[in-house]
Order: C-alpha cells, then sequence, then structure tokens
C-alpha cells in the first residue's frame, strides 16, 4: 500500500488506516483458502497486522529470528501470508514468516 517509507512523526491514525485497510482484505483471501480464524486468532492478527503496518510506514527492522522454527508451515499459509505481507508493498520478506503462524492455526471451513 505504500512504496516508500514515510517519516518518523507518523501519527497513530495512519497506522490504524493502514492497519484497516489490510484487515479488509484479509477476509476475501481466507475465504479463497477455505479458512477462518476464532475471535482469540483474529485480534492476535489485527494486533500482528498493526504491528505491520507501523514498521512500514516507519521502516523499522525486524528483530533477528531463527528461520528454521517456520520450516514445517505449510505452504497454503505460507501463500496467505505472503499476499497479506503484498499489500502493503514495502516490507521484508521475512514478514510472511512471522505472520504464517496466524494462517497456519486458522481452521478449515466446514
Amino acid at each position: 500500500m505504500s512504496s516508500s517509507v514515510l517519516s518518523p512523526d507518523h501519527t497513530q491514525q495512519q497506522i490504524e488506516a493502514l492497519s484497516q485497510q489490510v484487515l479488509a482484505r484479509v477476509p476475501p483471501l481466507l475465504d479463497a483458502a477455505g479458512k477462518c480464524l476464532n475471535d482469540s486468532q483474529q485480534l492476535k492478527l489485527e494486533s500482528h497486522v498493526r504491528a505491520m503496518a507501523r514498521r512500514s510506514l516507519t521502516g523499522e527492522g525486524l528483530p533477528d529470528f531463527d528461520r528454521s522454527l517456520f520450516d514445517e508451515i505449510s505452504p497454503a499459509a505460507m501463500q496467505l501470508s505472503q499476499a497479506v505481507v503484498a499489500l502493503f508493498g514495502n516490507l521484508p520478506t521475512d514478514e510472511a514468516l512471522l505472520l504464517s503462524i496466524h494462517f497456519e492455526m486458522a481452521q478449515n471451513k466446514a
């Protein structure tokens, strides 16, 4: 959504607006994958997307983490995660690894 990093004086409102833009596009992605989130999972996803929006707007990087912890993430969860990360337009691909946990935990629709 943002192809350039904004100055550090961005507002909380900008972070929230970007978060909501991205979160509005997640339900169709989940539907297409036949997945759904329960209320607790949705809250965790919203919090994570807010943090991603902050990083997108400020250029803040991710802390180092062990990428091998994500070796068993399913391709479907990784595809969902990559699609959401792509909505921001300027986040590193490692964001998809961290986000993938939310989609790995999503239930299949009945």
